[in-house]
């Protein structure tokens, strides 16, 4: 049995698990950064501990740090988030080297499908579609020309030890081939430490579906149905939604298939995703599977009323899975929009500051895994998401209207948000329709931005008169706070007067 739980990890997947594991009973550690010290994981678990300076490799991707800690607080699990450690195949090693469970893979499994071309090649073992493409790092400007020849132009290079779309670049032109390997190797170095890159036929027109996956310790596998995940900028993930306006029942079924399938090649344990890549005539790839959980990962609670927290939990106490692959039906829509502290009119660069204000949605069908508040300061260092809303239908088109509804609600203020530009996108014909892949956002830039509200005069003299009132009720408050240290001061002043009178 766990009963303490260190999470290592920030923001609203460190509330989020710390909330799984108080209804089951769990006791939490939490670990922060100097620049969390107020930060609502921090307030939230039953313990805390300082991590560290601010940057992230002082703190949070501080392996020693952390297991000191788990000692230290008599944590017997550590459950890694995403992001930072989650998918640190050193990092799972030793903490089963000291004697605490990670909630997660073994670290081989971690290690095989974190690696690309290692993945690949697995997969091709376990009779797994994989994009075509090569087997093994580009060493040479010779082994660049002979896998283009072999596959054909378009092609993308990647990074193999990548993720987030580092260290990818596009290629249509046979002369930019070797600028773009190298480019793509630079950056692959910079941020991964490895400029290991390979090679793939590019997809056109794709599709990102991904099947969320749960495997226990005695071979049981089971597939959790999909996600659509094609609503992307610059390869990041915007808006995802399951089920896939793209699937088929049969689809879905042979889809299912071959997660379980990659899942079982790589002895995995946990929850775990498996990306695929699908185009218009419904051919489907293999295209890397994240060993640990998912961003988007409650719109799947949602639709199949599974607490993926949990279940990772319990499969790392040891338990067996409580229900098997004719058990999962998928119920309604459910729709999934980051938030994120960036500025849409200024090429979407990051917002940190104070929230002045925030008001999050409500209703039926919705719920908010966020992690600010009023008064709260968003720091530079770390990733600029700071909010997920995700909204449930009976139907797709319900969800759609819904999730229109909870974005006009929810407010903030103090910082820039993307939540203006992803309520334009739900009104965007293709996606409305269903009909859409990885290029909606930059085959509808015209569409979106028409989509703006028009600020008449009358727009701008409320702004300007809001602003005013604010100002003046913030200069007020600080008139007050002087006149109350004023009085204070005063009344100090006579109780000196009068005891300096007394006669003793």
């Amino acid at each position: 049995m766990i009963r303490k739980v260190l999470i290592a990890n920030r923001g609203e997947i460190a509330v989020r698990v710390i909330r799984s594991c108080r209804e089951m009973g769990i006791q939490t550690v939490a670990v922060y950064s100097e620049a969390d010290r107020k930060a609502l994981h921090v307030q939230y678990a039953d313990f805390a501990y300082y991590l560290g300076p601010s940057p992230s490799n002082e703190s949070y991707l501080s392996i020693s740090k952390i297991l000191k800690i788990a000692k230290e607080s008599g944590a017997d699990a550590i459950h890694p988030g995403y992001g930072f450690l989650s998918e640190n195949a050193q990092f799972a090693k030793e903490c089963r080297k000291q004697n605490i469970i990670f909630i997660g893979p073994s670290s081989q499994a971690i290690s095989t499908m974190g690696d690309k071309i290692t993945a690949r090649q697995t997969m091709i073992n376990a009779k797994v579609p994989v994009v075509p493409g090569n087997e093994k790092k580009v060493v040479s400007q010779k082994d660049v020309q002979e896998i283009v020849q072999e596959i054909g132009l378009p092609v993308m290079i990647k990074a193999s030890a990548g993720g987030g779309g580092k260290g990818m670049r596009l290629c249509r032109d046979e002369k930019d081939l070797i600028s773009a390997v190298n480019a793509a190797r630079s950056e692959a170095m910079s941020a991964f430490g490895d400029d290991a890159v390979y090679i793939e036929k590019y997809i056109e027109g794709p599709h990102h579906i991904e099947f969320q996956i749960l495997s226990d310790k005695y071979g049981n596998t089971i597939h959790l149905c999909e996600r659509e995940c094609s609503v992307q900028r610059r390869h990041q993930k915007v808006i995802e939604e399951t089920p896939s306006p793209l699937m088929t029942a049969e689809l879905r079924e042979t889809m299912g298939e071959a997660a379980v399938k990659a899942a079982n090649a790589v002895g995995y344990e946990g929850a775990g995703t498996v990306e695929f890549l699908v185009d218009n005539d419904l051919n489907f790839y293999f295209l890397e599977m994240n060993t640990r959980l998912q961003v988007e990962h409650p719109i799947t609670e949602r639709v199949v009323g599974i607490d993926l927290v949990k279940a990772q939990i319990r499969i790392a106490s040891g338990e067996k899975l409580s229900f098997v692959q004719d058990d999962i039906i998928q119920f309604g829509h459910a729709i999934e929009c980051r938030i994120y502290a960036e500025d849409p009119e200024n090429n979407f660069m990051p917002s940190p500051g104070e929230i002045r204000f925030i008001k999050e949605p409500t209703g039926l069908g919705v719920r908010t895994d966020g992690y600010v508040f009023r008064g709260y300061e968003i720091p530079l260092h770390y990733d600029p998401m700071i909010s997920k809303l995700i909204v449930w239908g009976r139907t797709r088109s319900e969800a759609i209207d819904r999730m229109k509804r909870a974005l006009g609600e929810f407010k903030i203020t103090g910082v820039k948000t993307t939540i203006g530009f992803l309520k334009k996108l739900m009104d965007v014909p293709a996606f409305k329709e269903g009909k859409y892949d990885t290029h909606i956002i930059e085959e509808n830039k015209d569409i979106i931005d028409s989509l703006g509200v028009q600020c008449t005069q009358t727009c701008k003299d409320l702004a300007a008169i809001a602003t005013l009132i604010d100002y003046l009720s913030q200069l007020e408050k600080a008139s007050a706070r002087t006149v109350e240290a004023q009085n204070n001061n005063d009344l100090w002043k006579d109780f000196g007067r009068k005891m300096g009178s007394l006669r003793l």
